[in-house]
Formats: C-alpha cells, structure tokens, sequence
C-alpha cells in the first residue's frame, strides 16, 4: 500500500484524497483551520457563518451533475432558493441557473469527502525534497513527514515556488496570472428587503449575498456576503492586511448604495483577502502527473474558475495515476 500526502482540501484535495484512498494510505496537510480550499465556512457561533469563498456550484458537465445530485439525494447538498438579482449589464443572465450550496456551509462537499481520511490542519508546507524515493516534507510548525507519494493542490504561485527543482513540464513555465478577491461579511439589523442575492454591474462590488436565505440557521439580524470585483481586487489585495477597515468600508457603502438598503449600524464586519482566487483561463492540460517523482498536481486553475473545474482536475490525475 503506497502513502500519499495531499497539500490542500479544497475540493481539488479533496476529491483526489477520496479517490486514492480507496486502495492506499492517504494523509492531508492544510495550512488553514478546517477543510473546503476557496469554498470555505465562516462562522460566527455554532450556527450562524458566511460562505466567505465559492458562493455556490452550477454543474456544467454531465459527470460532475451526477456527482452533484447523488450529494442532494444524501442531503449534503440542496437548491439555493429564493430571488436572486441580475443586474449585470454584461453578462447575459441563464434563467436555468441552478444553484447549489451546502446544507450546512459550502465546505460540506469537502467534510464529506475527506471525513474518514487523517487531516492535519493549521499546518502549511514550506518546503519539499526527494530523497531516495521518498518525499520529505517540513511545515511551518516544525513537522518533518515523509512519504512515498506527493499531490499538491496549491494556487499556482505557490506550486511554482516549491517545485521550481522538481516540474520541467512546459505548464509550469508559463505566466498564469491568478485573480484576487476582497470579502467583507457583515451582520446588520433585519430589513424587509426578501433578497437572496444581486450580481451588480459595478467596478468595485460584484456580489452580495444574503446568507439567512439558506435557511441554515435563524437570526434576529441579516447576515451579508460582500465580494468584490477582481478588477478592483488585484489592485488592493496586497495592501488589504493593513487596509482593512478602509476596504471593509468601501464595499460595504457600495453594498447600501447599489440595493437601496437603508444605511444602518454594521453589527458584525469581517474581512478576508484571497490572493489566489481564481483563475479565468484554462491550460491545454488539466492536472500533472510525472511517475518516476510521484509527484502530481491537481487545482481549479488548471480548467477555469469555477468549483467544477477543481472536480474535473482530481478525477483527470487519478486516471493518469492509473493509466
């Protein structure tokens, strides 16, 4: 039985954890405090949180949607109801956009994947070396680990850093430049607006999101997710850390200026930067896989930007693994 280390469990990690553990030892390393990558869960008590990253899943591929509706049938997954507002000007609005989000948070899919496999969290991976057929791994928090075979899952900046000794293939050279993103989540007093989301037509504010209309928990107040455009987001997010409050500001006066919602007392007010969001344009390739290192990647930047793409990359290198 081989032993993979996994760096990642976002739905890249975990999908490819899921799949290879079936016939091998399979362990996972995460630098953040629990599962879901970019469709990760927020939380502000036990029951109440923002889905600060992926907002939800639309399935495009054949495939993919009967992965998506055998999650339904499990009630892991359910239909994001209510009126969503398409103020895009841009964008054509599809009117049979469904959409899907975790029963409990957008991590779920993860949770689920990853529930029987050895999860480290709040350890990140600084560097990697193959010594005799074997790869030695040192995290931050002092861990040295060794282990037979390495799949990373890590934005691409990141995956170019570590392995610049170890990658030759023509993809790893090239300028894959990875959109940012600026989330706010706030906590504001009820109002009567029944809204479950607006796409806007706006420089600065792309989304907002009303996360009591997942009907996940009951609030006496209105919980939103802010995100930004990736426009405005590239230009601020390397500063965001000490800007914080000043962004925070500039998205959530945006927000009551594009809906039309009286301005009011901000409850609660998070702020989280995603450096590596997304990236827009596909590779020719979909995942990497070299035998002779054992080494593989897998992540939503090799296929697009969507969720989906993560899936589509972890299944394409299992099937390189075992070709």
């Amino acid at each position: 039985m081989s032993s993979y280390c996994v760096i990642g469990s976002g739905i890249s990690g975990a999908t490819i954890a899921n799949l290879l553990s079936k016939k091998n030892s399979v362990h996972i390393y995460d630098k953040a405090r629990g599962p879901g990558g970019r469709s990760s869960f927020k939380r502000l008590n036990k029951s109440k949180g923002f889905d600060h990253g992926a907002q939800y899943i639309s399935p495009k591929t054949i495939h993919f949607k009967k992965f998506i509706t055998n999650l339904r049938k499990k009630k892991i997954l359910k239909k994001w109801g209510g009126k969503h507002v398409f103020l895009h000007k841009l964008k054509k609005e599809n009117k049979n956009h469904v959409k899907i989000i975790g029963c409990k948070g957008n991590n779920d899919i993860s949770k689920h994947l990853i529930k029987n496999i050895n999860c480290n969290f709040q350890s990140e991976l600084e560097k990697i070396k193959y010594i005799k057929n074997k790869w030695k791994l040192d995290f931050n928090n002092n861990q040295t680990k060794y282990y037979d075979k390495l799949i990373l899952t890590c934005p691409f900046p990141q995956l170019k850093k570590l392995t610049k000794k170890f990658i030759k293939d023509p993809f790893i050279k090239q300028k894959i430049k990875m959109d940012a993103n600026i989330t706010v989540m706030i906590e504001i007093k009820k109002t009567n607006k029944n809204i479950s989301s607006y796409l806007f037509n706006d420089k600065i504010l792309g989304w907002a999101a009303k996360e009591n209309s997942k009907k996940r928990f009951k609030s006496n107040n209105d919980l939103w997710t802010l995100q930004s455009t990736s426009l405005w987001a590239n230009k601020k997010i390397n500063k965001n850390r000490e800007n914080k409050e000043k962004n925070s500001k500039i998205l959530i006066d945006q927000f009551f200026k594009l809906t039309g919602i009286k301005k009011t007392k901000i409850l609660t007010s998070l702020n989280h930067g995603w450096k590596y969001s997304s990236n827009s344009r596909s590779l020719k390739i979909k995942s990497y896989w070299n035998n002779k290192l054992n080494l593989g990647v897998c992540a939503d930047w090799f296929v697009g930007p969507r969720v989906e793409a993560g899936w589509i990359s972890a299944n394409d290198l299992f099937k390189k693994i075992y070709k």
